[in-house]
């Protein structure tokens, strides 16, 4: 098990260098005049050429990455060109209020998938029909028209929740929960609708098994047998799609924070690409592959415990 996890680990930490190198040049080489962009339109030419310098963008790239590589690896993460905050700190701050999206997106999809696919896998009929019809709305639907929907519904109609900002649960915890409730069902629709054909297929397929039969035969309640068996059985690909899924939630915030005004690391990530911030960026993206390949090796972990396979290969 130890040497399994060391191997994953491994390939994950190769995996983010590989792509802090490739966004490093991406955003050094897109042809922008970085310092003018920082200084504005109005500045001289001896200015801009002063902060180039200052940036240490008169160096060759290759250098500029290295001063960065290891910087990074004592965990120094530089500091944000537009506002001076450290880039950790910065990162801190928003991670919190993004992580408590996703993952609250991820526990409410996970759930209802679950109860969905399973109940349309056994019952059949009407009700399989049906969710069909709802997950095919769900996937044509883009997220920010949900959000909007969402909003206009339970927000400027209801009155139920806030319409945009979000509250610190330190400050209150029902408002934290309020502020983050309308975000976190926008999140959730697509990501329920993917994961409920995954596990409902996944049931179908353990349902028409031999040895479900065979347990039926003995005896056993039925419902045991989906429930301790058959639904064991699906939980290996569904935690795989519900991996992909919370990756795929951290993009997803992007515009999710945007529609709802909600400062996290999606909002800070559009205004440092827009800016130019590259340390910002970088640590973005550092963050950001440090967080997949750390879900990744959850479910890699969770699949080697359910899937006999996993441990012999």
């Amino acid at each position: 098990m130890t040497a399994y996890v060391a191997r994953r680990l491994l390939a994950g930490l190769v995996l983010v260098l590989a792509v802090s190198v490739v966004s490093f040049a991406l955003m050094y080489l897109s042809g922008a005049d970085i310092a003018r962009h920082i200084l504005g339109d109005n500045a001289s030419n001896e200015q801009v050429h002063a902060k180039a310098v200052e940036l240490g963008l008169d160096r060759p790239l290759p250098s500029r990455y290295g001063t960065w590589l290891n910087a990074a690896l004592h965990g120094d993460l530089g500091l944000s060109w537009t506002s001076g905050e450290t880039v950790t700190s910065a990162l801190q701050t928003r991670a919190q209020v993004t992580l408590s999206l996703v993952a609250g997106a991820t526990v409410v999809s996970a759930l209802l998938s679950v109860a969905l696919g399973v109940t349309a896998a056994v019952r059949g009929g009407w009700l399989d029909r049906a969710l069909q019809a709802v997950s095919l709305l769900g996937i044509a639907l883009p997220g920010f028209l949900i959000a909007l929907f969402l909003v206009s519904a339970f927000a400027l109609h209801l009155h139920w929740f806030p319409a945009t900002g979000y509250t610190q649960p330190s400050d209150s915890v029902g408002d934290w929960l309020r502020s983050i409730a309308l975000p976190i069902a926008a999140l959730s629709v697509g990501a329920t609708v993917n994961l409920t054909q995954q596990i409902r297929g996944a049931v179908l397929d353990g349902l028409g098994q031999e040895w479900v039969r065979t347990l039926r035969a003995r005896g056993l309640p039925f419902r045991r047998i989906v429930l301790r068996h058959v639904l064991r059985g699906a939980a290996g690909p569904a935690l795989s799609v519900l991996g992909l899924q919370f990756i795929g939630l951290i993009g997803g915030t992007v515009v999710i924070e945007q529609v709802y005004a909600i400062p996290g690391i999606g909002q800070l990530a559009v205004g440092a690409s827009v800016q130019g911030d590259i340390p910002l960026v970088m640590g973005l993206v550092v963050a950001t592959g440090i967080l997949v390949v750390l879900v990744n090796l959850a479910v890699d972990v969770a699949q080697y415990a359910l899937n006999p396979k996993v441990r012999l290969s």
